[in-house]
């Protein structure tokens, strides 16, 4: 997913947790957008 984004010329992604903490499958998303090079 993180490579389509930079692809498409995004380069920052902001998941709204709406006051809670990222977990499960979130937390690896958000993670692996870090790592491919995302500003999270």
């Amino acid at each position: 997913v993180a490579e389509r984004a930079r692809a498409a010329g995004v380069t920052a992604v902001v998941f709204d947790r709406g006051g809670f903490l990222y977990h499960g499958r979130v937390a690896a998303v958000a993670d692996a957008a870090r790592t491919a090079g995302l500003e999270v």
